[in-house]
């Protein structure tokens, strides 16, 4: 029977280091290798025998976690944040940070985190990279406003980013130097550039096979849009994941930090460990869908009674959470509880 090796892998953008163990915790072989596919396919030829693998999640991890998964019996990635606080210690380098993992992975006590499928990371990547494009775009429409006011020059602030009110702007505006109406034409056609990129990428992403059937499911909930819906699919991936409500509310980062100590608990402000992407979008969405469900209108209207605006945002889009796991989990459309009675 062959004998199982542990690899731990620490990744940088030009080498990852390694360290190959038995389970008993001989060190076989330690080194680094180039961060290349060529260099990687080599290391593997070379390697002694069957292999469980771990690394730390970084931007780096995807191609090297899809490249090297079809040779290993099991690789598993572990949670940065979780993964400093077992591993910490005056001696650090890449070396030992190999075979820290090495040993963690090797007695089942790596703080794994969620990787997604490969297919659903690419959508994710395509997603943020519109929401990039998208605040781009914020950001040519605000240098326009700003480079009227800069001059003096009078607007309709409601108007200004319409084609048409620009264009005539452009014209009838006075004591406005040469330069700046340069700019603005410039500033007017970027914006056109980034609008109409993002709502490419939006078409391509709603017309995807894959996640279509769900967005659609998650569209159901009154209050929640296509990019809330796009945004909590890619995000999530597997809703599964979550035992409860409580555990997906703090992974989008709407509930405060805990801190307990000999029977005394101190409440933090909202914990910055969590899915920025999601807490963004859930945040916007939780104050436009009072508009649009009578239900969450009713409960943003009594925290904000308590004399908090922002807590009853934030009351609103962990309700908003709720929506969409139990939509997700029942693979229904949303449905009001006195018509599903």
């Amino acid at each position: 029977m062959n004998a199982i090796y542990y690899i731990g892998l620490d990744i940088h953008k030009k080498t990852i280091a390694y360290c190959i163990k038995k389970i008993d915790g001989t060190i076989v072989s330690q080194g680094s290798v180039a961060a290349e596919r060529r260099a990687l396919s080599k290391w593997m030829s070379e390697l002694p025998g069957p292999w469980h693998g771990a690394m730390e999640a970084t931007i780096f991890t995807g191609w090297v976690y899809d490249f090297l998964k079809p040779h290993a019996v099991e690789l598993k990635v572990a949670h940065p944040a979780m993964l400093k606080a077992i591993t910490v210690a005056k001696k650090k380098n890449d070396r030992a940070d190999a075979e820290k993992i090495a040993d963690l992975l090797r007695v089942n006590l790596l703080p794994e985190c969620h990787m997604m499928p490969e297919e659903l990371r690419e959508l994710r990547r395509v997603l943020r990279y519109r929401n990039m494009v998208v605040n781009t775009a914020v950001k040519m429409k605000n240098k326009m406003s700003g480079l009227l006011m800069e001059v003096g020059a009078l607007y309709d602030k409601k108007r200004l980013h319409g084609k048409k009110y620009f264009g005539t702007l452009l014209e009838r505006v006075e004591d406005v130097p040469d330069s700046v109406k340069g700019l603005l034409k410039l500033s007017r056609n970027g914006f056109e550039m980034f609008d109409g990129i993002q709502k490419k990428l939006v078409a391509a992403l709603r017309k995807n096979k894959m996640i279509k059937e769900r967005v659609e499911r998650l569209m159901s909930i009154p209050g929640v849009g296509e990019i809330m819906a796009l945004t909590w699919v890619l995000e999530i991936g597997d809703v599964t994941r979550f035992s409860s409500s409580r555990q997906a509310i703090s992974y989008c980062g709407l509930c405060s930090g805990q801190h307990e100590s000999a029977g005394k608990e101190h409440r933090g402000p909202i914990s910055k460990k969590r899915n920025k992407h999601l807490q963004s979008k859930l945040i916007e969405a939780a104050k436009l869908a009072p508009h649009w469900n009578e239900q969450l209108a009713v409960l943003h209207e009594k925290e904000s009674a308590r004399g908090n605006r922002n807590r009853a945002t934030l009351a609103v889009a962990r309700k908003l959470v709720e929506y969409m796991l139990a939509v997700d989990r029942r693979k229904t459309d949303f449905q009001w509880l006195k018509e599903a009675a």
